[in-house]
């Protein structure tokens, strides 16, 4: 459609109007210099019923077909249907993804020669959906009233993901070496927990690994490493 505008009739009536010097108004001149114009148009094209209808209203950004004209018989117009302003969807979440935790794994805890005062536990996913092993495990012998630390430079840059199937490790650091740790006793039973998506949150059910017949020894010394999904990088702290 094309667009026409006000500026030049203006300009046209100025040409046949002049101000009075006294401050009276305006007086009329006398007709403009002859120009042969078809009635009912302006030198510019412009009908009569378009300079009585005046400016087409452009519409608000983001929607379209909303077009009104003021003309003699009233005010005419369409709805539309709203274009860019009302957004994008966001995409779906990933309900994919879930915690690892004792509904959908199997946890082993089995200490290890090497190196000395370690104990290896492993995740297996037995579910039929990726889970995630978000932080460390929260471990607790027996009755404790604490949970050990997690060795903070074995912490990852991503959280450890397992495919059905695929297995997760955690070391840990059961006492110190040269007997620098105290208050050691003997674990005869092991819950590991799970963290949910932030820390200290629950990730699901816990699990109760087995341990051997005569028990884990461990001092305050004890801390566990960062879910990994390398066995040896686990049991490097």
């Amino acid at each position: 459609m094309r667009k026409y505008h006000a500026l030049p009739v203006a300009l046209l009536a100025a040409l046949a109007l002049t101000a009075c010097e006294d401050g009276t108004g305006t007086r009329n001149e006398g007709a403009a210099a002859s120009t042969s114009i078809t009635p009912g148009a302006s030198a510019t094209g412009t009908t009569q019923d378009e300079r009585e209808a005046g400016p087409t209203q452009k519409s608000p950004k983001g929607t379209t077909g909303v077009t009104q004209t003021t003309g003699k018989t009233g005010t005419t117009g369409t709805t539309g249907t709203t274009g860019k302003g009302t957004g994008k969807a966001g995409k779906p979440a990933d309900r994919t993804r879930v915690s690892c935790n004792g509904s959908n794994t199997t946890v082993t805890a089995q200490p290890v020669p090497r190196p000395l005062n370690h104990m290896l536990i492993t995740v297996r996913n037995t579910g039929s959906t990726n889970c995630d092993l978000t932080y460390h495990p929260v471990l607790r012998f027996d009755e404790m009233q604490w949970a050990p630390q997690a060795i903070e430079d074995s912490k990852p840059q991503a959280v450890t993901t397992l495919a059905p199937g695929e297995s997760g490790y955690a070391g840990v650091l059961l006492s110190a070496a040269d007997g620098s740790g105290e208050a050691g006793t003997t674990g005869r039973k092991l819950t590991v927990g799970f963290q949910g998506r932030t820390p200290n949150s629950s990730g699901g059910p816990s699990a109760l690994p087995a341990l051997p017949a005569k028990g884990v020894y461990y001092d305050s010394t004890l801390r566990v490493t960062y879910w990994l999904r390398d066995m040896d990088q686990a049991l490097s702290y």
